[in-house]
């Protein structure tokens, strides 16, 4: 049974719990960034151990494939170009999302915008896929970035609204509960099935 917005969202009081929630995403945001630039860094300065363990990380989501990827100090980037974008997008519209939007705002936007910015990075795939034409890595970044940087808007929210969640209270005696305790009273002047053994189990 759904349970209504007055039962599981502060009334009365504002909640830290959207501002902790933002943080938390920002700081695993920005520390998937660091991975990822890191991987080739890693491998530049001879910490393979390290270096491989973020390159396998990555790789459960991402190609990797080295012609369709930046480089930094002759080593690639954790993830492709297209990749590359869709996590920095996200980072970085995540950090400016308090200036756009309520944190505690629990609405969604429209969905067509998150079709309309997946658009263009569709196309793209396409066209290179069907042999119309070869996309870039500027291209694959681009359209990357738009979309995970829309995302944004549709995870948020998400966020925030669990974040708010509370413990349902458990409901009071007044209301009638079928979980209430009957008195030792009741109990006692209650009738006995003694008086009637054919109703006993």
């Amino acid at each position: 049974m759904p349970l209504s917005v007055a039962e599981y969202v502060p009334q009365t009081t504002k909640s830290w719990r959207p501002l902790v929630t933002w943080l938390i995403a920002c700081a695993t945001a920005l520390l998937l960034l660091l991975m990822i630039v890191g991987a080739p860094l890693a491998a530049a300065t001879e910490h393979s151990t390290l270096a491989q363990t973020i390159y396998r990380a990555f790789g459960t989501l991402c190609h990797q494939l080295p012609e369709r990827s930046f480089f930094i100090a002759g080593h690639k980037l954790a993830v492709c170009a297209r990749c590359t974008g869709l996590y920095a997008g996200f980072g970085l519209v995540l950090m400016f999302y308090p200036l756009v939007r309520p944190l505690r705002s629990v609405s969604l936007p429209n969905p067509k915008w998150l079709f309309a910015a997946a658009l263009p990075l569709f196309i793209d795939f396409a066209v290179t896929f069907f042999g119309m034409l070869e996309n870039t890595h500027t291209s694959r970044l681009l359209t990357g970035l738009l979309l995970g940087g829309v995302t944004v808007f549709y995870v948020m929210p998400g966020l925030a609204e669990l974040s708010m969640r509370v413990t349902r209270t458990k409901p009071s005696p007044e209301l009638g509960s079928p979980f209430t305790l009957a008195s030792p009273e009741t109990i006692a002047d209650a009738p006995s099935d003694y008086s009637a053994p054919s109703r006993r189990i």
